[in-house]
């Protein structure tokens, strides 16, 4: 994942799809080497035996180990 390519990212929104059943949608406030990433104004979608879930968060700091993709101004919906 070119570092570049997220650095251009910073300040905008943000689609990270996460390893498991988790995705979430946030403006990415920064990130360092390892793709450790701080977000902002996050909407947290995760997928349940009951079905999707929705959790609004003011700020999250996401292990990069555990992200799969990330999709620049995307959103789930």
């Amino acid at each position: 994942m070119p570092t570049e390519l997220v650095d251009r990212c910073i300040g905008s929104k943000i689609w990270v799809i996460m390893k498991g059943d988790k995705e979430l949608v946030g403006t990415l406030r920064g990130f360092d080497m390892y793709v450790n990433m701080v977000l902002e104004d996050v909407t947290e979608y995760e997928i349940t035996a009951e079905g999707r879930r929705v959790t609004k968060l003011d700020q999250i700091l996401l292990n990069g180990n555990n992200i799969a993709m990330l999709v620049p101004g995307g959103s789930p919906e």
